[in-house]
């Protein structure tokens, strides 16, 4: 009985704390707060056709506050169990649709609370163009790395060469794509690049690649001499495979040399230019214990100086 009693006493004194509230100045002036009009939404035939109210706003940040809540509770969800690769492509994927996301539930919210998009479209449909045109290229981007990430055309890792630039890959974003030159320098790559340009990826078969050095001989040197020293000079590098073994290849009979290409196959291609410096020093050093000349062009040039005389002048 007691129990019961304090209990009836309980919920008179909160009924009676809650119709003070409601009688109170402030709950009438917060009441009045809530009501305020922000913004009034006019067709061309100014007609309302919508109310921005404090209320509104507040419940469209709170909405939106609760989307991102549930947004990272999905995120966690899925990537609780992907490996970190395929959890990165993941998380820069989902960055880009979450932004669909929110703005499709702001279209909604603001739908559900009486407001025409299509006339606030209308009201800012010159910002809106504005806007588009500035961001063409940012959209450009963003859509070339969700491509990217989709297809796996590029991974981190990768050795790439595009518009004439090599670089390995070290993030690969939303956006842009950054990779370390040669010389450890920072190249920052726009995604959309990779739609407009041709790109090589050097190690997408494998980090194995096939590399050449071209030289070129005087003509009536000995010829399988020459695919010797080649041959000896590509093996004395220590980082050149043994297996596929050099190769050299006649490739041309030049205006003023006979031209060579040796091959061969190493593991870091990012660092070729290293083992080539040293077969090339190779090269010129067998070359000259062997007596084997590599020519510099030479050209003649016949001046006529009348019907009868000619003068012959040879430039190298």
């Amino acid at each position: 009985m007691q129990d019961g009693k304090a209990s009836s006493k309980l919920g008179e004194s909160v009924e009676n704390l809650g119709d003070a509230i409601v009688d109170s100045s402030i709950w009438e002036k917060f009441v009045e707060f809530l009501n305020f009009k922000i913004y009034t939404f006019t067709n061309a035939q100014e007609n309302i056709t919508g109310v921005l109210k404090v209320k509104n706003l507040l419940l469209v940040i709170l909405v939106l506050i609760l989307t991102t809540y549930i947004l990272r509770w999905v995120r966690n969800l899925v990537t609780h169990k992907l490996s970190d690769d395929d959890k990165s492509k993941f998380v820069t994927v989902f960055s880009f649709a979450r932004w669909i996301i929110y703005a499709i539930v702001f279209m909604v919210v603001i739908d559900s609370l009486g407001i025409d998009i299509t006339a606030v479209f209308a009201a800012s449909a010159a910002l809106l163009i504005g806007v588009g045109l500035a961001l063409q290229t940012l959209f450009q981007d963003i859509i070339s790395g969700v491509f990217i990430l989709i297809d796996q055309s590029v991974h981190v890792g990768d050795i790439i060469e595009i518009d004439g630039k090599v670089g390995r890959v070290e993030e690969i974003k939303l956006r842009t794509t950054r990779a370390v030159t040669i010389d450890n320098k920072v190249l920052v790559i726009p995604n959309h690049l990779y739609l407009t340009n041709s790109l090589y990826n050097w190690t997408q078969n494998g980090s194995t690649t096939r590399e050449s050095v071209d030289v070129g001989v005087a003509y009536g040197s000995d010829v399988t001499l020459v695919k010797k020293l080649l041959l000896e000079a590509a093996k004395s590098c220590e980082v050149v495979f043994k297996q596929p073994a050099p190769a050299v290849l006649f490739t041309d009979f030049g205006d003023s040399s006979l031209n060579f290409r040796v091959a061969f196959t190493i593991e870091d291609s990012f660092n070729a230019r290293i083992p080539k410096s040293e077969i090339r020093f190779a090269i010129d050093r067998l070359f000259r214990e062997n007596n084997i000349s590599i020519p510099f062009p030479q050209r003649d040039i016949h001046i006529i100086q009348d019907n009868t005389q000619k003068e012959k002048i040879s430039i190298r």
